[in-house]
């Protein structure tokens, strides 16, 4: 027996882009997750804050225990 006559058949589907758009906005969506986690949004922070507070002073008396 011979071997059967086999041909290779390429099709080129050109696609919409919509798997490039769909890559575009993931990678958009985690630039701006990563910058709300790390930077806050906001942009406070984590700074000091300066606050007088008046000295207090407390006579006690010890109880004897």
């Amino acid at each position: 027996m011979s071997d059967p006559d086999r041909e290779t058949v390429i099709v080129d589907r050109g696609g919409s882009g919509a798997g490039a758009i769909i890559g575009v906005v993931v990678v958009v969506a985690l630039l701006v997750i990563l910058y709300l986690v790390f930077f806050n949004g906001d942009g406070s922070g984590g700074g000091t804050v300066d606050v007088d507070v008046p000295a207090v002073s407390v006579d006690v008396a010890p109880d004897g225990q």
